[in-house]
């Protein structure tokens, strides 16, 4: 793509672009012509063998269709770290002790340069006044409005922390309510601003999947199960990070083509408080906590987790920290 005063661009950073900025931009900042742009985008398609879509949709069969999240956004990493952090169901006035210490390691690798990005893996919000599920009793919950508020508290924290790192929020069934609940309820409101989740948090890029390196999948959720993590690499081929099932934990898959991970990012809430009070305050296999992932020369080591010991403490290699 480099030709006179034309700039290069690697083939992650432009399909980055194309879906974050849109063609034209490319086309300005890469010095090359708009139709040269596209003739890329199709040639890239057909090696990663799917649409790459810009933010504002694409002409497909002589419609415009405009995706409400990108299926996929890649992330390239030579050396550095990624924060994936998951299942907040940020309520107000609730600060846990897995959401300080992400503010804490945000910052210390912030500041060190080295952290170059935070996902946060999906069910920001909770919904619960907008949930399929009934009532448990008669017990009260917050308003969405109160949610959106504290979800966007909370997010603007992690932003300012963030530096220059880049952000990513991978969509999860929970943060699907509100949109899930006015398609159904009132369709005439789509595309009015507010209406979309994404619309209060725009400093995070939504998408359904971050992919680092082509082979580190950062979804909300794959398969279920006790053995999530096992059959999510397994069937997927690929290092699989998911969250959904706040399980907080590593498994390592090796065959002929080497090892790979399934990773759980459990949750940044507490078990056992409000949020989850549909599992009438039965034993729950969960951890609090949320997962780090370290590249050297492009390469993934092998994950860690920060893991939450109990109130104003967590885990982290080998040490104990007060948040």
């Amino acid at each position: 793509m480099a030709q006179g005063n034309q700039k290069s661009c690697s083939d992650s950073d432009f399909v980055y672009l194309y879906e974050t900025k849109g063609p034209a931009a490319i086309s300005r900042l890469m010095g090359v012509a708009l139709t040269n742009v596209h003739c890329r985008r199709r040639n890239m398609e057909r090696k990663l063998g799917r649409r790459i879509v810009g933010p504002n949709g694409v002409s497909v069969a002589g419609k415009t269709r405009t995706p409400q999240h990108p299926g996929r956004l890649d992330l390239n990493v030579k050396d550095g770290v990624v924060i994936v952090a998951s299942d907040c169901h940020y309520w107000p006035g609730v600060v846990t002790t897995a959401h300080r210490a992400l503010l804490h390691y945000t910052k210390q690798w912030a500041r060190k340069g080295t952290l170059k990005a935070v996902v946060m893996n999906g069910d920001v919000i909770d919904g619960a006044t907008i949930s399929r599920h009934p009532p448990q009793n008669w017990d009260e919950v917050p308003p969405l409005v109160q949610e959106l508020e504290a979800a966007s508290e909370r997010l603007g924290e992690i932003f300012k922390a963030c530096g220059n790192a880049k952000r990513f929020w991978t969509l999860g069934n929970h943060d699907s309510r509100l949109e899930a609940r006015l398609a159904q309820m009132v369709p005439e409101v789509k595309g009015v601003k507010g209406m979309s989740l994404k619309d209060h948090f725009p400093e995070w890029l939504p998408c359904w999947s971050v992919w680092v390196n082509d082979n580190v999948v950062i979804r909300h959720r794959y398969k279920n199960g006790i053995h999530a993590t096992h059959n999510n690499t397994l069937n997927s081929g690929v290092t699989m990070v998911t969250g959904h099932l706040h399980s907080l934990k590593v498994t390592p898959f090796s065959d002929y083509n080497g090892t790979r991970w399934g990773v759980d990012t459990g949750t940044l809430a507490e078990p056992y408080t409000e949020p989850f009070d549909y599992t009438e305050y039965q034993p729950v296999n969960w951890r609090s906590g949320f997962a780090v992932l370290t590249f050297k020369d492009g390469e993934l080591l092998d994950p860690e987790l920060v893991r939450v010991m109990d109130d104003g403490r967590v885990c982290f290699r080998g040490e104990v920290v007060r948040v």
